[in-house]
């Protein structure tokens, strides 16, 4: 289970470089590659909550798979491209619109058949989808709410993703296996002397990679945000909704 994110600094970076989102709205107009490109990632990154809202739409497995492709499909088409409007800021509040207007026309029509049937959009494992979904508690959410807390996870299970990614890359995967379940403060975690002693560091040292670590989970979390986000202040106003919305579950 992705860790809750580390509390960052009240403030936007000082240099707000071109991300994901913020280069779709600036290329949708010149250059459609690009900014399907960048669309075609994003979709990638966060097609499960869009699957989550559509599931609660329907009870039809198979259609809320075609709605999700048919979303993505009308997303990627380049005269959507060119109507994106810079106005509605994040991509989260862009996607959670889109796929609540197109639950809303598709319900009462036969998508399949309107489509082709089985369109294949995006590569995704709906299987797997669907295991995550059984796994969540019964709960009384409403499909938007549903939407933005599986956001909130697709965004901290990337960002640890590469978090560990970065140590493997560095030969020290057993300094993140190990100190990794600190960065949620974990009640539970071990007690310095413990980690200084399977880490074979002294209790200082592992203080010192405990604070690299979190340093570095911050500055992941943070670009991670700005990817979906379309300026730097926008970045903290981001991660302040999503912990709000994790702590409703």
């Amino acid at each position: 289970m992705p860790t809750s994110p580390v509390p960052v600094e009240n403030r936007p970076p000082k240099r707000f470089v071109t991300t994901r989102w913020s280069l779709i709205l600036q290329a949708r107009a010149t250059d459609t590659t690009i900014a399907r490109q960048a669309l075609d990632e994003l979709c990638r990154s966060y097609w499960f909550p869009v699957y989550a809202f559509m599931r609660r739409q329907t009870n039809d497995i198979h259609l809320a798979q075609d709605w999700t492709q048919g979303l993505f499909a009308s997303l990627l088409a380049d005269e959507a491209l060119t109507r994106l409007n810079p106005e509605r800021g994040r991509f989260r509040s862009f996607l959670l619109a889109a796929a609540r207007n197109f639950a809303s026309n598709e319900r009462d029509r036969n998508a399949a058949q309107k489509r082709g049937g089985n369109t294949q959009i995006l590569a995704v494992d709906f299987s797997e989808g669907e295991v995550r979904l059984q796994s969540l508690p019964v709960s009384q959410l409403t499909p938007e709410l549903l939407f933005e807390q599986q956001w909130a996870l697709a965004l901290l299970e990337r960002v640890m993703n590469q978090l560990r990614d970065w140590y493997v890359q560095a030969g020290a995967i057993h300094v993140f296996e190990q100190l990794s379940a600190t960065l949620s403060n974990d009640p539970s975690a071990q007690p310095l002397r413990d980690l200084a002693q399977q880490l074979q560091m002294s209790e200082e040292a592992v203080r010192v990679a405990m604070h690299r670590m979190r340093k570095r989970y911050r500055q992941i979390l943070q670009n991670e945000v700005a990817q979906t986000t379309s300026s730097a202040e926008e970045v903290q106003q981001e991660l302040a909704y999503l912990l709000k919305v994790l702590s409703q579950r």
